[in-house]
């Protein structure tokens, strides 16, 4: 893998989700053992499943991000990370990412060969995340959220969600700049269900391309199992995968770059769809 760009422009790049946690909203538990802790055996099956279906990524995630959850402790989060990424790292030749707001849990990654940090934060949460990533020379996906997991769905309301999400998110882009991270470095986020209604959730999918242009950064969509999809169609989390595919085509039309998956599979032919008609859109209609 070496220096090959992560997020290269010729392609969507698939982030697949690894979460080491007994509570995510989706999977929470499912790598884990009986006893609670990280199955390793488990994580690498279900990481060559994700690369075999197309992942580019593997994100992995020690903290609970749902909605109501609360703060994991420094030392219980690297715990549950820090050998996994490493073990990956030496498994598959594919870039490693570490989901964490914390900047001692993201060195301690980076430095077990993590080569992104996935900040849902955005940076609000633990500065220091931003010059860990520098240090490392590591990519930094920059995620917007109002409040934190516990209080941010709490009643969230924009005026205007595109204008507030970007200028939220260039304050972001200054911080981690201001901590050493180049331009080539950075991706951006909007937060796809962190402190949005649904209505905010599908105007900043099918405004990624527009996200994109006014950032001048990559944008990376992380819609799957998400609640908003649930409210549209009725289905409970685990049959919301049909959904979460149809929400990566648009995005992927919109002009995202990366989406962040639970099913790499579907969400590859997906994409290819996505990109494929927006390839053939006629710019005299545009």
């Amino acid at each position: 893998m070496g220096n090959d760009p992560v997020f290269p422009p010729e392609r969507v790049t698939l982030v697949g989700v690894l979460n080491v946690t007994p509570d995510s909203f989706s999977d929470g538990g499912r790598l884990l053992t009986d006893a609670g802790r990280v199955s390793m055996d488990r994580v690498l099956s279900a990481a060559g499943s994700l690369v075999e279906s197309g992942a580019h990524v593997l994100d992995v995630g020690g903290e609970s991000t749902r909605p109501g959850a609360a703060t994991v402790s420094v030392e219980e989060e690297a715990e549950r990370t820090v050998s996994v990424v490493e073990r990956l790292v030496g498994e598959f030749d594919v870039a490693v990412s570490i989901d964490s707001r914390k900047g001692p849990v993201v060195r301690l990654a980076l430095e077990a060969g993590a080569r992104v940090v996935n900040d849902i934060s955005g940076l609000a949460y633990d500065n220091s995340v931003a010059s860990a990533a520098a240090a490392a020379d590591a990519y930094l996906v920059l995620g917007h959220i109002r409040g934190t997991p516990e209080t941010m769905q709490k009643a969230p309301h924009y005026g205007d969600v595109l204008e507030e999400v970007a200028s939220e998110l260039e304050h972001s882009v200054a911080c981690a700049r201001a901590e050493g991270v180049p331009t080539s470095r950075l991706v951006i986020d909007p937060g796809i269900g962190f402190g949005k209604r649904v209505e905010d959730n599908l105007e900043l999918i099918a405004h990624s391309g527009w996200l994109r242009d006014r950032m001048g950064l990559p944008v990376m969509v992380g819609a799957s199992r998400k609640a908003f999809l649930g409210a549209i169609t009725g289905d409970p989390v685990g049959s919301r995968d049909t959904a979460s595919h149809a929400a990566c085509a648009i995005a992927a039309f919109a002009g995202a770059d990366a989406v962040r998956v639970h099913d790499a599979e579907g969400a590859r032919r997906a994409v290819a769809v996505g990109r494929a008609m927006a390839a053939a859109r006629r710019k005299d209609l545009a």
